[in-house]
């Protein structure tokens, strides 16, 4: 028995030029465009409509087979001894056969003919079907800030692409609110950025450009310039904390916001005073969990506003209380009457009660408060909403969620934890 010969130099083993012939064949197919969704629903509609007529002629096949080839009656076939009889058998053989064979090559070809039928059907169907997600992507594709005000308004039955259709109005109509109001703050922003700078920068042009300066107008100016660099710091302050309370609560800490409504009483005690404001507080233990620094800013900002735009000899109600999974502050003060529509606008930045236009007024803020405690109450996974009280004023709820239960242990004991310092803004 002799060895087979060894392949020549050079040559590749059959499993070799199989895998060179899979590469080639990925890389065809890599180069080719993925077919698309209605490309796709058209190959369906085709492959169903083939298996669908694949199986039709397979079972009238069957059946006409059954049919043709069962035996003939007893009554049409001549005797054994009859000259005729084969040549009936015969001709019943032959027209058996041509009907068969006319039979596979009629349904063969009616096969085809549904085939491209369908194919065609169904490209034209998906077509129509698609249309409306056309347009749903050209409107995706096309959206830019200053087409985010149009809508699809997707017309058709209430189905699934009509769903989508709305659900992408709806995302159009928030970006586009978000949109407005991130270009509002910027104008606001700036425009209040521009008002200290410029009330310095006029203090200080105007009294250079006298000949002869005094003491007194020396003390003016530098008393204008203070006031105006307080003013830019205290927004730039509110700004920075606005930014910081959009973020997500780090480090997260337990409290209660009992004490940190007492703390913000004791920091508004001495403005109260001045205005003769009767304060009542109702603080029950509340405990909260969050950045302490920013629920406390949150606080202070309420009792700010409560203080600020009250009458003069007017109350404050301060209570705290646990409501179920809600921890909840609540805040009421006498003041201005005000319109039940206008105060969701409160909580906009930059937006100020009609006292603190004045620029005459000691208590003028920026308009940032509730902006900052909207934000705190988001980042927390609370929520802070207002409404305007009869006969004037305004009562505000903000709500934090209460800390899960901790697991109790029977061999440990509660450590105290110190509390963490107050942010002096």
């Amino acid at each position: 028995m002799t060895a087979p010969a060894p392949p020549p130099p050079g040559a590749q083993p059959p499993t070799g030029k199989l895998q060179q012939t899979r590469t080639h064949l990925l890389r065809i197919a890599r180069r080719l465009p993925a077919p698309t969704i209605r490309i796709r629903l058209t190959l369906l509609y085709a492959v169903l409509s083939t298996l669908s007529g694949a199986a039709l002629v397979t079972a009238m096949t069957w059946y006409v087979y059954h049919d043709l080839y069962a035996p003939l009656p007893a009554n049409l076939v001549p005797p054994r001894l009859d000259p005729d009889h084969d040549r009936i058998l015969s001709l019943a053989d032959q027209i058996r056969d041509t009907a068969t064979s006319h039979l596979l090559h009629d349904s063969l070809k009616l096969v085809l003919l549904v085939v491209a039928a369908s194919a065609l059907i169904g490209w034209w169907v998906a077509g129509r079907t698609l249309r409306r997600l056309t347009a749903i992507t050209d409107a995706a594709r096309h959206a830019s800030e200053t087409t985010l005000h149009e809508r699809l308004n997707l017309p058709g039955p209430a189905d699934e692409f009509k769903e989508l259709g709305d659900t992408f109005d709806e995302m159009l109509e928030r970006l586009d609110a978000a949109f407005a109001a991130q270009k509002r703050f910027v104008a606001n922003a700036s425009h209040e950025l521009r008002t200290p700078l410029a009330v310095t920068r006029t203090a200080v042009e105007v009294t250079l450009a006298k000949p002869a300066v005094t003491d007194t107008q020396w003390r003016a100016m530098a008393a204008d310039v203070q006031r105006s660099t307080a003013r830019a710091q205290n927004l730039i302050d509110g700004l920075l904390t606005l930014a910081r309370s959009e973020q997500a609560p780090d480090p997260a800490e337990e409290d209660d916001l009992a004490d940190l409504a007492a703390e913000a009483l004791d920091q508004t005690a001495a403005p109260a005073r001045a205005r003769a404001l009767r304060v009542e507080a109702d603080l029950d233990p509340t405990p909260v969990r969050g950045n302490i620094a920013l629920l406390a800013r949150a606080v202070a900002n309420l009792l700010e506003n409560a203080v600020r735009h009250n009458t003069d000899g007017g109350t404050v109600h301060v209570a705290t209380r646990a409501d179920g999974p809600w921890a909840r502050l609540t805040v009421e003060n006498d003041g201005a009457e005000l319109n039940p529509e206008d105060v969701p606008l409160l909580f906009e930045p930059f937006h100020r009660g009609p006292r603190t236009r004045s620029s005459d007024d000691a208590l003028a803020g920026a308009g940032l408060g509730l902006s900052i405690v909207r934000a705190v109450a988001d980042a927390h996974g609370g929520t802070v909403d207002a409404r305007a009280r009869a006969g004037g004023g305004l009562t505000v709820t903000l709500r934090l969620p209460t800390p899960a239960p901790a697991p109790t242990h029977a061999h440990s004991a509660p450590q105290p934890t110190a509390r963490p310092a107050r942010d002096p803004r």
